[in-house]
């Protein structure tokens, strides 16, 4: 005896088929009950090592060493865009135009970083399987971004030319607004940080008697410790809200909005002014680059890198906060 299922869920048609499949087995001399308890045992098997369970395994492993809001992301880009076409294949099963299928899918929709981001994200979860003996080759190893998505173009931050600065810093110190906004944005523009370092800043990082700011490598873009001088002008500040919370991204943004300096200047902007400025002031090239916190730099390097040409830098930094004072009052020349 065998149950084919509940009426209507199943019909009398479906049934008759299934009829049909059984007596074709038993004409083979297959037992249709034990077909049956074997092909959910395969489809077990099977599901363990579909693609998306191995992509669990893996993001587990790999989210631990990583910022909570950026793992979050990769595992929600993972469930959007390429679980529903290829999570329930299995890994030893996969190719890559089956991968390929998936990634250009999402390329269709415009979103040409997100599909760069998903075949580097599934060439690691392939690499994780193949290592834990969980597939034998990893066809996202076939692909490379280059060879399959349309160029993108990378665009710059918006930044004013450096002869607006003295305008902007002008701006800022006249600010009505939330006092602390006023202050953050000065201090932004005297350290030149980005604008997720600045609004994350706690009070143990601070030493105040050796002026730095100690910028622990979780909270920093290239996972590295960064040390900031701090000169005499340089204060530090809570969140607006009184509650614990850092201020949002926006806010410094929606301040430069006001000035109408939309699509003309971001936070992030004070960066790449800065680092013109300073070049053309003649400073060091390296002593910049280490403050700008670009150098990417290995684990074992990190701790001795990061606190590199540290008293240079601070002179750089009290003579770039000096210099800030001076140009808001266009009391010097600000080319060379």
């Amino acid at each position: 005896m065998l149950s084919m299922g509940v009426y209507p869920h199943v019909t009398l048609k479906g049934a008759r088929n299934q009829q049909a499949r059984f007596k074709e087995l038993l004409a083979q001399g297959i037992d249709p009950s034990q077909h049956c308890q074997e092909q959910k045992q395969l489809e077990a098997i099977a599901a363990e090592n579909s693609f998306e369970y191995i992509a669990r395994l893996w993001w587990a492993q790999w989210s631990t060493a990583r910022n909570q809001r950026h793992a979050d992301y990769v595992i929600r880009r993972l469930e959007a865009d390429i679980f529903p076409i290829i999570g329930r294949k299995p890994v030893t099963e996969l190719t890559a135009p089956m991968l390929l299928m998936a990634i250009k899918k999402i390329e269709s929709r415009g979103a040409l970083d997100i599909a760069k981001g998903a075949l580097t994200t599934c060439n690691q979860i392939m690499r994780y399987a193949v290592a834990h003996g969980l597939a034998e080759r990893n066809p996202a190893a076939d692909i490379k971004p280059s060879d399959v998505l349309k160029p993108t173009k990378k665009a710059n931050y918006a930044r004013l030319d450096q002869k607006e600065l003295p305008e902007l810093l002008q701006k800022i110190n006249a600010y009505d607004g939330q006092p602390l906004t006023k202050r953050a944005m000065q201090f932004m523009a005297f350290t030149f940080v980005r604008t997720s370092e600045l609004i994350g800043a706690r009070w143990d990082e601070i030493e105040l008697d050796n002026k730095l700011w100690r910028i622990p490598a979780e909270r920093m873009k290239m996972k590295t410790p960064h040390i900031v001088p701090l000169s005499d002008q340089t204060l530090l500040f809570p969140s607006e809200r009184r509650d614990g919370k850092s201020m949002s991204n926006n806010t410094i943004l929606y301040a430069l909005y006001q000035w109408e300096y939309h699509s003309r200047m971001t936070g992030h902007g004070l960066r790449g002014i800065a680092s013109t400025i300073l070049h053309e002031r003649g400073y060091n090239h390296d002593h910049i680059e280490l403050q700008l916190a670009h150098s990417k730099r290995d684990a074992v390097s990190a701790s001795y890198n990061h606190a590199l040409y540290l008293e240079p830098r601070a002179r750089m930094m009290q003579d770039w906060a000096d210099y800030l004072e001076a140009i808001k009052t266009r009391s010097i020349d600000i080319t060379i």
